[in-house]
């Protein structure tokens, strides 16, 4: 409830930011270095209060759903802590200003993703949590490499920069690849479904206005501060319209519930990506917000589903939850005819604004076929998974339904900014939004295009084959998994070059490992090995030199 008061509170302030048109940015500085400050800073706007109104809301909600969903779990207070630990790192990302409190927000979430992804003790659940861990850390180090042309700049907040300075497209690109891991973009694509390991309500926060919003909301930011070249928005293009195709074709060949949400999200976010690609950082942040409500809701939906069916993803096996559960399933389908883009739900003033400003930019061709076609993929898997999920037989004897205040309130609250959250977000002018007028063909082929998408998976039969390319998204997942190897290559090399010089591996080595175990058990050294053998080798060596005077 506290963050739901929060989320209010936002929304005063961002009304108050609206008119008054002010920003308030507030400055500590750490220390000084010759002519480079290091300073912490907090931007107070309508973009960062805005996004801080939307992320404490859906927290709030997923926060009251979660007392329901883990309330038989034994460590579900460690659970709680973990996941506040997580929006408050997502909410330092929003309000700063500078690299060191970005780094501060971007680690927090990498962190604490890390921690609930692995929350669940099992091997998938490891794996995933690997997966996460390598590709955000690539960010990380990405981030901590332009700290350095921060240091040639001179300063190190993004308000103050200049286009005309150096080094600063540099600065720019770095940024901008560091946000794409962060949001899934391909090729770095392989950890977003592989984060369904991790417990429902954790889904709903990372999938909606967290995690993977954090890289999109960092390029936002740079856009309004630093105009975006054309080469870094040739690299958005081609990375949002593939990440798009892939999202949505890898979703109409998937069983799983939770992934086919999971590769939802990385379709829309390739969306926001080609909006930004398009130069359209407004366009992108209001379709960021209205996927945040509609998709948490998705997720909280599909949670509740879970719950009453003991556990079971595959969506074959949910035939006739809207008999046993129809006010879930009326809200599961808000939430997915939110994601083609209905008439009047939220989504649609943001998604069909999109694609109408797509046919009136100068774009390739290949653009604009690669987003229709992912248009129509969308259309497919959402009618797919409506028709087995709500108009199917009964596959499952379903338990009882557990409906409370606290599935039945959250739920209801995304709701109604599913539906009404479009109109609403239009009222807080974040930035001025230009209307499209498209000729008539143009106009009527993105509804053909919906139209046929959804005819596919209507008519398409419920036990479709599988697909390993689009299950393995192209062969990233195996891609990640397999670069251990090459770590394991590189260490066989150090064992006989690095460390042999400290531990001789044919006869020593054995020898001072036993001779360590019995010191140890004795009391009489202590239990580092490498000490042990350094000694031993510099004993043999003094004897060597000995008996050869």
């Amino acid at each position: 409830m506290l963050l739901l008061s929060y989320s209010i509170f936002f929304l005063v302030g961002a009304y108050s930011l609206m008119n008054i048109s002010k920003t308030v940015i507030i400055e500590f500085s750490l220390f000084d270095i010759s002519s480079s400050s290091f300073p912490i800073v907090f931007i107070f706007d309508k973009i960062s209060v805005s996004f801080s109104m939307v992320v404490t809301l859906i927290s709030g909600s997923v926060f009251m759903f979660s007392h329901k969903y883990m309330e038989e779990d034994p460590f579900s207070g460690r659970f709680i802590w973990i996941l506040l630990s997580f929006v408050i790192s997502m909410n330092l990302l929003i309000f700063s200003g500078s690299i060191f409190f970005l780094l501060l927000g971007w680690d927090g979430l990498g962190i604490t993703s890390f921690a609930l992804i692995i929350y669940y003790e099992s091997k998938e659940s490891q794996l995933a949590g690997f997966q996460t861990l390598m590709i955000n850390r690539l960010g990380d180090v990405i981030i901590v490499m332009s700290m350095y042309l921060f240091l040639s700049v001179g300063q190190f907040t993004f308000f103050a920069m200049s286009d005309s300075m150096f080094y600063i497209s540099g600065l720019v690109l770095m940024l901008c690849i560091a946000a794409l891991t962060k949001s899934a973009q391909f090729p770095f694509s392989s950890w977003l479904p592989a984060a369904m390991a991790a417990p429902t309500p954790v889904s709903a926060l990372v999938h909606s206005s967290t995690l993977v919003t954090a890289g999109i909301f960092v390029i936002i930011r740079l856009s309004y501060s630093l105009p975006l070249d054309h080469n870094i928005c040739s690299l958005l293009l081609m990375c949002g319209s593939i990440t798009c195709l892939l999202g949505g074709w890898a979703a109409t060949y998937e069983n799983d519930i939770k992934k086919i949400i999971a590769l939802s999200t990385l379709s829309q976010l390739g969306v926001m990506v080609f909006s930004l690609g398009m130069n359209l950082p407004a366009l992108g942040l209001f379709h960021l917000y209205t996927h945040a409500l509609f998709k948490a809701l998705l997720f909280l939906a599909a949670g509740h589903i879970l719950m009453v069916t003991f556990g079971v993803q595959d969506i074959r096996s949910m035939g006739g939850v809207g008999v046993m559960m129809p006010l879930t399933c009326v809200m599961f389908n808000i939430s997915s005819l939110c994601l083609i883009g209905a008439p009047f739900m939220s989504a649609f003033y943001s998604k069909h604004m999109i694609l109408e400003k797509m046919f009136l930019s100068p774009l390739n061709f290949f653009s604009v076929l690669t987003m229709m076609v992912a248009t129509m993929f969308t259309a497919k898997y959402v009618a797919r998974t409506l028709k087995a999920v709500s108009w199917d037989k009964t596959g499952i004897s379903l338990m009882s339904s557990c409906s409370t205040i606290y599935t039945s309130l959250p739920v209801f609250i995304l709701a109604l900014g599913a539906i009404g959250g479009g109109k609403l977000l239009l009222s807080l002018e974040i930035s001025n939004l230009e209307c499209a007028f498209l000729p008539g063909l143009e106009s009527l082929l993105i509804n053909l295009v919906t139209f046929f998408g959804l005819f596919l998976g209507l008519s398409e039969n419920s036990k479709s084959k599988s697909s390993t390319v689009l299950s393995t998204l192209f062969f990233l997942t195996p891609l990640v998994y397999g670069s251990t190897k090459a770590f394991s290559m590189l260490m066989e090399k150090m064992k006989f070059l690095d460390n042999g010089w400290v531990e001789p591996y044919l006869f020593l080595k054995n020898y001072s490992l036993w001779m360590g175990g019995v010191l140890t058990q004795e009391g009489v050294w202590p239990s580092s090995r490498v000490v042990l053998s350094s000694f031993l080798f510099v004993f043999l060596l003094i004897i060597g030199g000995l008996f050869s005077s």
